[in-house]
């Protein structure tokens, strides 16, 4: 108010001048023209700016009365304001000390121990000036619950007057937002989830019914899955034989997530004459602007869950994909129609190429080598130029890589990320080899040069997966990326002539990823290998790539000899040297420590270059892939890797102890 008075006062100053200017100048020009007005004009001069300051100060003090008067009232009018406010209002001090507060603050907080609160928000509000540089103004905002109420607590600390010392202060306006949550709670719960279940190998299982008891069968399926929906109030409705469409309320979802959906088990319990158990997958999705698109997700999620081998369910939480069950093993189809369908639409896309690059995951192994040299003939002989992308040469499989380019054929196939990236474009075809995660490709950023994609994998789908591929064959239950890649060679119009190094590699896949024929071993994959045995490969030459030096031995049994058992029967290992083969040593010790009495999983974790990696192997009790998964790795039920930054050995270890602790509390 006192600037706004100055500046009133500064302005008649100021015209008060112009005005005396004014007539100066009019009275020098009157004495001008005749001397005898000199006198006169002084005297009137003086009379006038006597005049005139009497004015303005009279004006001044009825100006300042007046002010006097509208600050008074405007003061009496806030405090009467301020005090019978409609909501709890508060000024503190920096201690949270309560200097004055309103009536609505006393009747709503008088039974509560508010004190503490504040000081607790004053507390932080210290601890945000000082990481601030000692800002004075700063927004206090802060969520606070009383019994069954809720307040959103704002306001601005500002510095105080010297009365108070010149301590912060702060205006604190409590917001009741009790009732504004409960029908965002409400609102929430209520919204629709679409979900979709499907019974995994329903003609597998099927088959394996007798015929006058396959209605039965269906019945006490169909029968567990509906009162399952009813007792969330959910519904049901049956879309195929083997798919049904489930609509459930978030809230219901909610109490499905917290039993870990519950019907995965009940369903395997059930009693139904078959040689396989009745298994579900299921998937839920409650992210969408509406019904046909939350519909459109789930497709989506189902496709995750078929593709890390069913008996499992996934919905979203907080934006990410969650997981339950999953533990039981995959079952082998003996169908291999999808085997020759895969075949065929892959000749239809290479011959509408251009030319073949062909990808695997990063530090390639022989499966990705021996599936890379599969799809190079067939594609190859179809009169296409192909190319097998590979940056590194990757541990164990140097004297693989140089026996093949001793051919001149090989020579030029084999070729770095900067040719690749030259030679790839939109007629391209890039086949990606025994990995469907984006970011474990060896050349991520092949993906985004081309639209023509083809991903033939034996892993459980990752929730990164590569979503552009417009042909994907990828099956859990298979042993390797080569016994695929075999299948499809079998099934082509093409019929490519395997050279030797080709046939071996493909045997040698196989062989390295079932340990010998040990682990994930159906029939499908002796029907492989036997094809490849008909190709002529040299059984004892492929055993010889396996073989370890002495030295290799030794380590092996030094991690052996010193590894901790958990759980009674899970092994853990680790092993401290920085050397380029670590990840080998650890996947052959933890395959090592299978073959002790009473152990039925090994993890072995060793140095990576600025990373830690882990092995896990499994008989098939316990699932390591769903342990790994939650280190951010992934594989099979017996058979799984990650990788871990960041942190020290020792701190992978204890954080993997936690995640099988977690594993067997789920």
């Amino acid at each position: 108010m006192s600037n706004k008075r100055n500046n009133f006062f500064n302005e008649r100053s100021g015209k008060l001048i112009v005005y005396l200017v004014a007539i100066i100048i009019l009275l020098v020009i009157l004495c001008s023209i005749d001397t005898k007005y000199i006198l006169p004009s002084i005297a009137t001069f003086l009379c006038f700016t006597i005049y005139t300051i009497v004015i303005i100060y009279q004006r001044e003090e009825e100006l300042e009365t007046q002010i006097k008067e509208i600050t008074t009232s405007l003061d009496k009018v806030a405090k009467v304001a301020f005090m019978n406010a409609p909501i709890p209002l508060a000024i503190v001090n920096e201690k949270g000390v309560i200097i004055w507060n309103s009536n609505c603050f006393t009747d709503e907080f008088l039974a509560t121990d508010i004190h503490a609160y504040i000081k607790e928000i004053m507390r932080e509000y210290k601890v945000e000036v000082a990481n601030n540089k000692g800002t004075q103004k700063l927004k206090i905002d802060s969520k606070i619950e009383l019994g069954e109420k809720k307040y959103h607590v704002m306001g601005e600390a500002v510095r105080g007057s010297h009365l108070m010392k010149n301590q912060n202060l702060a205006v604190l306006y409590f917001l009741d937002e009790t009732e504004y949550l409960n029908l965002k709670r409400k609102f929430d719960d209520s919204q629709i989830c679409i979900g979709i279940l499907t019974v995994d190998n329903y003609e597998e299982m099927m088959q394996s019914v007798e015929e006058e008891e396959k209605p039965q069968a269906i019945a006490s399926i169909e029968k567990k899955i509906y009162d399952w929906a009813s007792r969330y109030e959910g519904l049901v409705i049956k879309s195929d034989r083997d798919k049904f469409i489930t609509v459930f309320e978030q809230k219901a979802l909610d109490k499905i997530v917290e039993q870990k959906f519950s019907i995965l088990d009940d369903i395997k319990e059930l009693d139904i004459s078959s040689k396989l158990p009745a298994t579900l997958s299921i998937a839920i999705s409650n992210e969408g602007n509406s019904n046909y698109e939350k519909y459109k997700d789930a497709l989506l999620e189902l496709d995750i869950v078929l593709g890390r081998g069913g008996d499992q369910a996934i919905t979203r939480k907080n934006g990410k994909y969650v997981f339950f069950g999953g533990r039981t093993q995959e079952v082998e189809k003996k169908t291999k129609v999808k085997a020759r369908i895969v075949a065929q639409s892959l000749e239809e896309l290479i011959h509408e190429s251009e030319r073949v690059i062909i990808m695997g995951h990063t530090n390639p192994d022989m499966d990705v080598m021996g599936s890379a040299l599969g799809i190079y003939r067939l594609a190859k002989e179809m009169g296409k130029e192909v190319f097998i992308a590979n940056q590194v040469a990757g541990v164990g499989i140097e004297h693989f890589l140089s026996e093949a380019k001793k051919e001149e054929e090989y020579q030029s196939v084999f070729i770095d990320k900067l040719e690749a990236l030259a030679k790839i474009n939109s007629d391209t075809l890039l086949v990606i080899v025994d990995t469907n995660k984006k970011d474990y490709v060896e050349i991520p950023e092949l993906l985004g040069e081309t639209k023509k994609i083809v991903v033939i994998d034996h892993h459980r789908r990752s929730t990164d997966y590569i979503e552009e591929a417009i042909l994907t064959f990828q099956e859990v239950y298979a042993s390797s990326a080569c016994e695929l890649v075999t299948e499809i060679l079998e099934y082509t119009e093409t019929q490519p002539e395997l050279k030797p190094i080709e046939v071996e590699g493909l045997y040698a896949g196989i062989m390295m990823d079932t340990k010998n024929f040990t682990f994930k071993t159906g029939v499908r994959t002796f029907e492989a290998a036997a094809f490849l045995r008909k190709c002529g490969v040299d059984i004892i030459k492929v055993k010889k790539m396996f073989q370890s030096d002495l030295e290799m031995y030794n380590k092996i049994s030094d991690i052996v000899g010193n590894s901790d058992v958990i759980h009674e029967n899970i092994a853990i290992a680790t092993y401290q040297e920085e050397i380029g083969d670590a990840n080998i040593i650890c996947a052959k010790a933890a395959d090592e420590l299978l073959t002790i009495s009473d152990i039925t999983a090994s993890f072995v974790i060793g140095h990576l270059g600025n990373k830690f990696c882990i092995s896990g192997r499994s008989i098939g009790d316990i699932n390591v892939q769903l342990i790994l998964e939650k280190l951010g790795g992934g594989g099979h039920i017996t058979l799984a890797g990650a990788q871990v930054a960041g942190i020290s050995m020792e701190e992978v270890k204890e954080e993997l102890i936690r995640k099988i602790d977690e594993y067997f509390a789920e």
